[in-house]
């Protein structure tokens, strides 16, 4: 299958490579990304020949939220098609938080918004110590309504309260203690850092981490269909605001929000 704002690389032992390739945008989220990595997670999943799957970004950021395009056309897009692109974001995240593979973050640089959004699905995420993160999308009037299930999932509520809805930007270290992270590294560590993480799966039983990842799945807090729902209306709601047509506008305008002091 040919994408073109991602690669899907495997190597002989079975370690597929998933890297956002975007980065003149910082691996901004398009919806041509969104619907390809809806394809890569149902082609990784259906791959027997694939161990492990590792979650990447190229250039310097890992992943700078969603695209500006596609943010100018959700500014003036109807709410049912306000509805249906949030939903298509949301499903990509669940196939990959659902992928029966082990899917282990490298996460090369900065991430926002739904950048953390994809940290959350991985089962081990790693970043490099110089990486800045932040939910960043109150400072446009809106909320972080698509991604939550897997934040607070990752992080649990009471260490989410601390950065969600803040839009503070902090560093890998505190990205760790939150949960969003397993661990930080210096740059020129972090290939050996998920190394270490993949190594284990080459000696286990792949239907064995398949039921393994699907039962801890459900055990954990459970993201159905009604709550992916109730998330994308959120969201919807929220674009529909007076504050959000505020914060939109100032972002394009390179202006302040009527509200920041």
């Amino acid at each position: 299958m040919n994408f073109e704002t991602i690669r899907v690389t495997t190597d002989e032992i079975g370690v597929s490579t998933l890297t956002l390739a975007r980065p003149d945008k910082h691996n901004a989220m398009s919806g041509q990304m969104i619907a390809e990595l809806t394809a890569a997670a149902e082609l990784l999943a259906n791959d027997d020949n694939v161990r492990a799957v590792v979650l990447t970004g190229e250039g310097d950021s890992f992943c700078a939220g969603a695209d500006l395009a596609w943010m100018r056309a959700q500014a003036s897009a109807a709410r049912d098609e306000r509805i249906a692109e949030a939903r298509k974001l949301a499903l990509a995240l669940r196939a990959l938080n659902e992928l029966p593979k082990p899917l282990i973050g490298r996460i090369n640089g900065q991430a926002f918004g739904g950048g953390l959004g994809l940290m959350s699905v991985c089962d081990v995420a790693i970043a490099v110590d110089t990486a800045r993160f932040g939910f960043t999308e109150v400072r446009l009037g809106l909320i972080p309504a698509t991604i939550s299930p897997y934040v607070l999932a990752r992080m649990g509520e009471g260490r989410a309260r601390r950065v969600f809805m803040s839009a503070r930007i902090f560093d890998a270290n505190e990205a760790s203690e939150l949960g969003l992270l397993s661990r930080a590294v210096p740059p020129a560590d972090l290939e050996a850092a998920v190394e270490a993480e993949v190594r284990p799966y080459h000696s286990a039983s792949p239907q064995a981490v398949a039921a393994a990842k699907a039962l801890a799945r459900r055990l954990g807090p459970a993201i159905h269909d009604a709550l992916i729902g109730e998330t994308v209306a959120s969201l919807a709601d929220t674009w529909e605001t007076i504050e959000a047509a505020e914060g939109i506008a100032a972002f394009f305008d390179r202006r302040r929000p009527l509200w920041q002091v």
